[in-house]
């Protein structure tokens, strides 16, 4: 793995998802699917990276620990100390946001949340739509805002690699008077470092590793799952040929 030590950046760009509202203005109900492959060890590395260059400058993870994501993204001790360890001492320590908590509810008006868990309290495909969602808004103190979570208090932490980009939204009158609000796509506004291609993958991979810490055990149980179901399978048949044996000679 690449060498991960820009924390001083991760500084100045960590926040947290935080909404006044649920879904954007622009009726965000289609999700793009994530399409992660949670066995691409490569692709959570890439995701672990990722992670702690631009998310635990503000955002814990307290309920993994670094030498369980070693084991499992089969990195060794130095890999973890050089690529991963950057506020940390010792490999059985758990994430912890390098911004004290203080700092980050005075600057963004809410503790950034741990997330251990999001991936599986919002979806992969719900964080993964939401960094690809954010869209030049002069209304937004952040100068941003998501077409996922409108009215997030989240900067765009990654606009360095996406580049900035502008929403269209198309207002529909209801019978009743009302107005709704359809979300109609994005234009680009500025290039980023990477290409549209490109940046999904980061992003994916980013989510690849957020559905990955937030079950761990997930590959474990998976294949404990096939031996249950081998030895159902196996018990059932055996249990079958009993009765038969058994019950062959009853009239």
């Amino acid at each position: 793995m690449v060498n991960l030590k820009r924390i001083a950046s991760v500084l100045a760009l960590g926040a947290c998802f935080v909404a006044s509202q649920g879904y954007a203005a622009g009726g965000a109900t289609h999700f793009e699917p994530a399409e992660l492959e949670p066995g691409n060890v490569s692709s959570l590395q890439r995701g672990a990276r990722n992670f702690m260059n631009y998310c635990a400058g503000c955002h814990s993870a307290q309920y993994v620990r670094y030498n369980t994501i070693g084991k499992d993204l089969d990195l060794s001790e130095e890999q973890l100390i050089d690529n991963l360890m950057f506020n940390a001492e010792k490999t059985f320590e758990t994430i912890q946001a390098s911004m004290p908590a203080e700092d980050s509810k005075r600057w963004y008006g809410k503790t950034p949340p741990d997330l251990s868990l999001m991936a599986r309290a919002k979806g992969a495909d719900y964080v993964y739509n939401f960094l690809k969602g954010f869209y030049v808004s002069e209304d937004s103190p952040t100068g941003v805002n998501n077409v996922v979570l409108q009215g997030t208090s989240m900067p765009h932490v990654l606009w360095e690699l996406q580049g900035y980009q502008t929403a269209n939204f198309e207002d529909h009158e209801n019978e009743d008077g009302s107005v709704t609000t359809t979300f109609k796509g994005f234009e680009p506004l500025s290039a980023g470092s990477m290409d549209a291609e490109d940046y999904d993958e980061f992003v994916r991979d980013t989510v690849n590793f957020l559905a990955y810490i937030a079950e761990p055990v997930r590959s474990d149980r998976r294949k404990l799952g096939v031996w249950v179901l081998m030895f159902l399978i196996f018990f059932f048949i055996l249990a079958t040929q009993l009765k038969k044996a058994i019950w062959k000679d009853v009239t």
